[in-house]
C-alpha cells in the first residue's frame, strides 16, 4: 500500500485543490468547444471557405480523426515527459490550430489546422484524467475527475449555444479567436495552480499489448465504444428523427433539457463515484436503455419525447467520468496508456455513430434510430452487469497492494 508520506502535498491534504481543478476543467471545456462548435456555424464557415456546408461539416470529423489516431501513440511516446510540460504543450496546440482556424481562408488549411487541434486533443484527454487522480487522496479520486470532466457538459449545453450566438453577433472567426484567448489566458491558469508531476519511469512501463491483457481493461473499452456509437447515432441525427414526430421546431428546447440533467448528472457523480463505481455505470446504461425503449415505443407522445430526453441527459452526463475512472483503477500503472485507449474508443465511437446514424437515417428511416441506439447500450449493460469481478467491481478505489491481487 502505498506510504501517505509518499504522497505529494495535494493529495495528502482533505481539501481539494479546487483551483488547479478547475483549470484542468476549462481545458476539457476548451476541448470540447474546438470540436463541436463547427456544428453550430456551419452556414457561415461553409461560405466564407467556399465549399458545402456538408464540406465544412468533415472539420468536426476530422477533429474526431486526428484524436482517434494521435491518443494512444502519442500517449506512448510522451509518457516519460514531465505532466506539466506536456499539458502546456497541449494546451497551446489549442491555440495555435484556433488562431490558424480564425485567420485562415483556405479549407484545405483549416482541414489540417482541425487535423492539429484533434491531435493534442487526443493527447490532452488521456493527461487529463490521470493529472487529477495524483493531484488528490485515492479517496478523493473520483469526485477530481468529476470536476475536471464536468467541462464536457458545460461546454455541449451552454458553451456551444453561447458560442454560437457569439459568432452570430461578431462572426464565427472572432468566436474561435476568443477560444485562442482564452487558451491563453489557461495557460497561465495552470502554471499558477497545476503542481508538475515526473513522468513515468522507463522500468515500470507496460507496453500496449500487456495494458490490454490487464483484466477489465477490454471490458471498459468495449463499454466505452458501444455506449458513445449508441448515444451519437441518435445524437448526431436528432432534428432529422424529431421531424416527423412533428417537433421540429422543438430541437433547441430538447437539447436544453438534455443539457440541464447532464449538468445535474455530473453533481450526481461526483457525489457518488467514490463509492458507488459499479452501480453508477449500471445504471446509467440501464437508465440511457429505458430512454431509447420509450422513444422507440412512444415518440409520438410529446411529453414522453422530452421526458426521455431528460433520462437520456441524466445517463450520459458522467459517462465520460465513470468510463474514465473505471478504466484508471483497473489499469493502475498503465493508467494513462489505458486512459489513451478509452479516448480512441470514445472518438471511434463518435465517428461511427454518425456514419452508422445516416446509414440508418437513409435506409431505414427515422425511427430506426432509437432501436439501433437501444441495441447498442443494451450490449453495453449485459458487459457491465457481467464484468463484476475487475471492470466494473462494487468498490471505486483499491491500494496498490488490492490491485497487484486483483
Amino acid at each position: 500500500m502505498t506510504r501517505i508520506d509518499t504522497l505529494p502535498p495535494a493529495a495528502r491534504s482533505e481539501r481539494l485543490p479546487l483551483a488547479g481543478l478547475l483549470a484542468l476543467c476549462t481545458a476539457s471545456f476548451i476541448t470540447i468547444m474546438t470540436e463541436a462548435l463547427p456544428a453550430g456555424i456551419l452556414p457561415a464557415m461553409s461560405s466564407d471557405l467556399g465549399v458545402t456546408e456538408s464540406a465544412a461539416g468533415q472539420t468536426v470529423t476530422v477533429y474526431a480523426i486526428g484524436s482517434a489516431l494521435a491518443a494512444v501513440p502519442l500517449t506512448a511516446a510522451t509518457i516519460g515527459w514531465p505532466r506539466r510540460r506536456l499539458l502546456l504543450l497541449a494546451i497551446g496546440g489549442f491555440a495555435v490550430a484556433n488562431t490558424v482556424t480564425a485567420v485562415s481562408d483556405n479549407y484545405v488549411l483549416t482541414m489540417v489546422a482541425r487535423f492539429v487541434a484533434g491531435v493534442v486533443a487526443g493527447l490532452l484527454w488521456a493527461l487529463l484524467a490521470g493529472y487529477a487522480r495524483r493531484m488528490v487522496a485515492p479517496h478523493q479520486r473520483g469526485r477530481a475527475m468529476a470536476i475536471v470532466m464536468a467541462g464536457t457538459p458545460i461546454a455541449l449545453s451552454i458553451g456551444v449555444p453561447a458560442g454560437t450566438f457569439l459568432a452570430g453577433l461578431v462572426g464565427w472567426r472572432y468566436t474561435f479567436g476568443v477560444m485562442t484567448l482564452l487558451t491563453l489566458v489557461l495557460v497561465g491558469w495552470a502554471l499558477a495552480t497545476v503542481p508538475d508531476f515526473p513522468g513515468q519511469r522507463k522500468e515500470a512501463r507496460l507496453p500496449l499489448r500487456r495494458t490490454l491483457a490487464i483484466p477489465g481493461v477490454v471490458a471498459v473499452l468495449f463499454v466505452t465504444l458501444a455506449f458513445v456509437l449508441a448515444h451519437n447515432v441518435l445524437y448526431t441525427f436528432i432534428a432529422p428523427f424529431l421531424a416527423p414526430l412533428g417537433l421540429a421546431g422543438q430541437v433547441d428546447v430538447l437539447l436544453l433539457v438534455f443539457g440541464a440533467l447532464s449538468l445535474a448528472s455530473i453533481w450526481i457523480t461526483g457525489a457518488l463515484i467514490d463509492r458507488r463505481l459499479r452501480t453508477l455505470v449500471v445504471a446509467s446504461c440501464a437508465l440511457f436503455a429505458v430512454s431509447m425503449l420509450v422513444l422507440g415505443l412512444f415518440a409520438a407522445t410529446p411529453w414522453l419525447v422530452f421526458l426521455s430526453a431528460g433520462a437520456w441527459g441524466l445517463s450520459f452526463g458522467g459517462a465520460a467520468t465513470l468510463l474514465q475512472t473505471a478504466s484508471a483503477e483497473v489499469a493502475g500503472a498503465a493508467g494513462d496508456v489505458a486512459q489513451s485507449l478509452v479516448v480512441t474508443c470514445w472518438n471511434v465511437g463518435m465517428a461511427g455513430g454518425g456514419i452508422v446514424g445516416g446509414l440508418l437515417l437513409a435506409g431505414a428511416g427515422p425511427a430506426s434510430l432509437s432501436w439501433a441506439a437501444l441495441v447498442l447500450v443494451a450490449a453495453a449493460l449485459v458487459v457491465a452487469v457481467a464484468a463484476r469481478r475487475h471492470a466494473f467491481p462494487s468498490y471505486a478505489v483499491r491500494s496498490d497492494r488490492e490491485r497487484a491481487e486483483a
